[in-house]
């Protein structure tokens, strides 16, 4: 499971300095992410900076909620945006996820193409839990879950790009 990888990339009617706004304002996650309900900074942080600290709960189809903590790994305003994402302590566990936006100017003025990514990482995870739990499906529990993340990712960028058009109509 390690490295496995799920990514879209999609031109929204934005520019890459509104869609890093968005991206980066983790109080409006959860209006748009149909995983994500719920993010905020810890520790007095209140931008994104490597090094920075957030929590987020999400809430899965089958009712399960998680809360993780997530460690910033890129900050490269208004390019790219990362994190790595553990069920605990980031100093005592290995990340499970690291998540990647990166935006770049599309083909006309008010255009972005963003690309946001997902791996897998070493630490125990929910998609682990399923496959030690179903051995013999492994493969299609993994698939299904990047198929879900996919899906996810797409319509959370969607969404985004839908509000900041309406606020700059």
């Amino acid at each position: 499971m390690t490295g496995a990888r799920a990514e879209v990339e999609l031109s929204v009617d934005a520019t890459v300095d509104q869609l890093w706004e968005a991206i980066t304002d983790l109080s409006r996650i959860g209006d748009w992410s149909p995983e994500c309900t719920y993010a905020g900074w810890l520790d007095g942080w209140r931008e994104p900076a490597v090094g920075a600290r957030f929590e987020a709960r999400n809430r899965f189809p089958n009712g399960l909620v998680t809360q993780v903590v997530c460690v910033v790994v890129a900050a490269d305003r208004p390019y790219s945006f990362g994190w790595r994402v553990f069920g605990g302590s980031p100093g005592t566990e290995e990340h499970f996820a690291t998540w990647t936006y990166d935006l770049r100017p599309g083909a006309r003025q008010v255009q972005t193409v963003v690309r946001q990514s997902f791996i897998h990482g070493p630490g125990d995870s929910g998609a682990r839990a399923a496959v030690r739990a179903d051995p013999e499906n492994a493969a299609a529990l993994l698939q299904g879950r990047l198929d879900q993340l996919r899906r996810n990712m797409t319509a959370t960028i969607e969404a985004m790009a839908r509000d900041i058009r309406s606020r700059s109509i």
